[in-house]
């Protein structure tokens, strides 16, 4: 269920976790487009017999830009910002990819306001995400600092 903030309450709420995503599929048909989509063919993503006998996965696992080019939809499905007119992805401080996402997975956002920084007609927010598998143990498969532009 996505959750309703408002842009003027965002200061107050810096150190909250403010949304959790709903759960997203990383099936080998996805994981298979976006090695077309990048040119990203190396086997350990799209060669199931190969990963069997060789990988150390078993199978064939998510590129980590995969998990991460998934956060935009994570944060529109998790957060909604009541008097935002207009948000612009800044870019990104740090990124870790500390577990493999194995092929056939769901995985869903952790959202927590590390920061809102004013900026011209606007704030910057910095968002400590967590893409955590389900039912995969305590590792996430991404973790990251994401900068996003909210313009009132």
């Amino acid at each position: 269920m996505t959750r309703m903030i408002v842009l003027a309450q965002l200061p107050q709420l810096v150190g909250s976790e403010l949304a959790v995503s709903r759960w997203f599929a990383v099936g080998q048909e996805r994981i298979d487009a976006f090695a077309e989509a990048t040119e990203d063919r190396q086997w350990i993503h799209v060669d199931a017999e190969r990963c069997a006998r060789e990988s150390p996965f078993g199978a064939p696992v998510a590129h980590g830009f995969l998990t991460l080019s998934l956060l935009p939809a994570m944060l529109e499905d998790a957060l909604a910002i009541e008097g935002m007119r207009m948000g612009l992805n800044y870019g990104l401080n740090r990124v870790r990819f500390p577990a493999p996402l194995p092929s056939g997975s769901r995985v869903r956002g952790r959202w927590l306001l590390g920061a809102c920084d004013p900026i011209e007609g606007g704030v910057q927010l910095t968002w400590n995400v967590t893409v955590e598998p389900e039912g995969q143990g305590a590792k996430p498969v991404c973790a990251a600092e994401f900068l996003v532009r909210a313009y009132a």
